[in-house]
């Protein structure tokens, strides 16, 4: 999709808006999974979040190439949303954005604070895209789609990060949403010709990325049922699946409960906190812990966008 030479293109612009995220290794969370692991705290951006990345990257392109754009609308489930505001609010492109009925209010809340005019429509994150695409020729706005290349290029700005800055690493474990993540970190590690195994994780409840990914083919869920919003999804993108299925090891499916103990070993160990897609790589390491001792591991802590009341009730109420 891109060279490694656009990559690191992107790393400076995103670099104009905030400095690299860490990665730690905290010896606590060694201490758990019976490993060294190193993660990388992209829950340290301007939104809490790794899409911001994407956003940059994709509104910059537009701003330059269409400086008269009327605006630009998406749907989320609420950390793609906050990167098209945080990033269409620095240069001056309208955003709006679609998310489903019962959405995080505070994420909402965010996307408002950013600028975003905000609609909530449909059950779910797959009925508000389809909504945001017919609002879009409806209005003469620009589709942004939560996964393309200059999304996935500024995302894997956090991969190229990582993956110079850590020690090597024998494996990286990454969430799935729709796949701009798990496709930067594989096509990031390719660019720098290292032997990562980069392993993705889903929810039990929200499978469709493994379903397709054991198929060789795009499987779509009727539901999907996961407190971990930012792994929601029913409707896999084909080239995301593309991507996956040529660069990753495996697929990982961990449980709501093991996400929700994931958060907590976040608090604990590190007092840093993370909602249930940024905690969800180390819930799948976790569960793989007694085969994988002597190796060095990589986690992507994605986002801390957690609500309150969610945290009390399903982090809190599940110990």
């Amino acid at each position: 999709m891109f060279t490694l030479e656009e990559l690191e293109a992107a790393a400076r612009l995103v670099h104009r808006a905030f400095p690299p995220t860490p990665q730690i290794a905290w010896p606590l969370i060694a201490a758990r999974v019976g490993r060294e692991t190193w993660v990388k705290h992209e829950n340290h951006t301007p939104t809490g979040a790794f899409k911001v990345r994407g956003g940059l990257v994709f509104m910059e392109r537009l701003a330059r190439e269409r400086p008269h754009v009327k605006g630009v609308v998406s749907a989320t489930r609420g950390n793609h949303g906050q990167s098209l505001a945080y990033a269409g609010q620095r240069h001056g492109v309208p955003v709006t954005i679609l998310v489903p009925r019962g959405n995080s209010a505070e994420k909402n809340a965010a996307m408002r604070a950013f600028g975003a005019r905000l609609i909530e429509h449909g059950e779910d994150f797959d009925a508000a895209r389809i909504e945001a695409a017919r609002l879009a020729e409806a209005e003469g706005l620009e589709f942004a789609p939560s996964f393309a290349r200059d999304l996935v290029m500024g995302v894997a700005t956090y991969a190229l990060e990582f993956l110079r800055a850590a020690p090597p690493l024998d494996a990286l474990y990454v969430p799935i949403g729709l796949g701009s993540g798990i496709g930067g970190c594989i096509l990031a590690r390719d660019l720098l010709g290292l032997p990562t195994e980069i392993i993705g994780v889903q929810s039990v409840g929200a499978p469709s990325y493994a379903l397709s990914f054991a198929a060789g083919h795009v499987v779509t869920t009727p539901k999907a049922e996961t407190r971990a919003d930012g792994m929601a999804t029913r409707m896999p993108d084909a080239a995301a699946l593309e991507i996956i299925r040529r660069g990753a090891a495996r697929i990982v499916t961990v449980t709501d409960e093991e996400v929700a103990a994931a958060i907590r070993a976040y608090w604990q160990d590190t007092h840093n906190l993370a909602e249930g897609a940024g905690a969800a790589p180390l819930a799948a390491l976790m569960q793989e812990r007694a085969t994988l001792r002597g190796t060095r591991a990589g986690v992507v802590l994605c986002g801390g966008n957690i609500d309150l009341d969610l945290f009390r009730d399903w982090v809190l109420g599940a110990a």
